[in-house]
């Protein structure tokens, strides 16, 4: 399975962000998983990357001209795509992946989950979409996310078919388990 993950470019100030993406990279590993991610070689996106890469496992990066000219591409993937632009990157990622994870990371990381997130419920993305939450770290968004349906602006089913968690157990059975959304109708 093609597994997309944004993540961080930067890998935390807590060791405790590298050490479960490491952990996460060994249960892709043990289940056969394809890496998908932003192609770099910094921060929790190389960590991910190499620890994949050690493991034997496909690794497909997708990165745009203009960070590939930076020097910061991993050199070592099975495959590097590059793209146009950031949207080009994203639209990429979206089409290999058959899950979507997100790790700690910054702007760039909650965007691109978002509109995974936002795509599935207007039909445009029919698969997982979880937040390992190391730390602790998502939970805010998480809050947020329950806001919205306290307040009336996303459905109790909706939010149903967003994890936050840093179970690779819970992980697993999500993804096992998953049926997407009914597309909204207004």
């Amino acid at each position: 399975m093609n597994i997309t993950i944004f993540c961080g470019a930067n890998s935390g100030k807590n060791p405790i962000y590298a050490q479960k993406t490491q952990a996460l990279a060994a249960w892709m590993a043990d289940n056969k998983h394809s890496l998908v991610f932003g192609g770099g070689k910094v921060g929790l996106m190389g960590i991910l990357a190499d620890s994949l890469i050690a493991a034997g496992c496909e690794t497909i990066g997708v990165m745009p001209t203009f960070l590939k000219e930076r020097e910061i591409a991993h050199t070592g993937l099975s495959q590097l795509i590059v793209v146009e632009d950031m949207p080009s990157r994203k639209a990429k990622l979206m089409s290999l992946g058959q899950v979507f994870i997100a790790l700690p990371g910054g702007p760039g990381t909650l965007e691109e989950i978002s509109e995974v997130i936002s795509w599935s419920r207007i039909g445009q993305n029919d698969k997982p979409c979880l937040l390992f939450n190391v730390n602790g770290y998502f939970d805010p968004l998480k809050k947020q996310f329950d806001h919205m349906v306290e307040e009336g602006f996303l459905s109790q089913e909706d939010r149903d078919k967003v994890l936050f968690t840093d179970n690779l157990d819970e992980i697993e059975a999500f993804i096992q388990n998953y049926q997407a959304p009914q597309v909204r109708k207004y």
